[in-house]
């Protein structure tokens, strides 16, 4: 009978206890395992599931920030430009207006310059032209004198002939458009009326 025992417990297949026991365990480490355990792989899944989701939320919303940051950006450059062009263009015309006022103030200046000069030659010829008038008023008396061949020394008949001697010669020169005596009109001598 031992050896009948001996031939019916094969080594390959374990005994009925054993199994059953080891059922029992495997049932126990299954049920800790799926209690316990399984829970925490899950929780850190999940754990991780987020924080690669989040991750990539907020590599888009910083992108998208970016994004945002980038068109702000370009928009007050353009802005920048356009104030840039304004204020260019602003000082180009206040620039010419400057020109124009200082070329205005030189034009006003230059005309009073000119008009002052104007006064100062007309003041000068008036001066002249009775110094002229005086030494040809002297001269023709003198002349009309020796003609004549007598004095004209009263000062009341000297200062009529000369007025009316020079009046004669403006008429001549006011009419002929010549002066007198230079060969274009009118007589180039006078002789007086009193020495007539």
């Amino acid at each position: 009978m031992s050896i009948l025992a001996a031939e019916s417990a094969n080594p390959l297949i374990p005994p009925v206890g054993e199994i059953i026991i080891g059922l029992i365990a495997f049932a126990i480490v299954l049920f800790v395992m799926f209690k316990f355990v399984a829970p925490q792989f899950e929780k850190a899944f999940v754990a991780r599931r987020d924080a690669i989701e989040g991750g990539i939320a907020r590599a888009e919303a910083m992108q998208a920030e970016a994004k945002a940051s980038l068109e702000q950006y370009r928009a007050q450059l353009a802005e920048a430009r356009t104030e840039a062009a304004q204020i260019r263009d602003s000082a180009r015309a206040e620039g010419q207006q400057i020109i124009e006022e200082l070329r205005a103030q030189a034009q006003e200046e230059s005309a009073r310059i000119v008009a002052r000069g104007e006064e100062q030659l007309a003041s000068s010829r008036q001066q002249v032209v009775n110094e002229l008038r005086g030494q040809i008023g002297t001269l023709a008396v003198d002349l009309a004198g020796r003609v004549v061949g007598e004095s004209l020394a009263d000062d009341a008949r000297r200062s009529g002939t000369v007025d009316r001697f020079l009046d004669s010669l403006d008429g001549m020169s006011a009419t002929t458009g010549a002066t007198p005596g230079d060969g274009r009109g009118g007589s180039s001598a006078y002789v007086p009326q009193d020495a007539r």
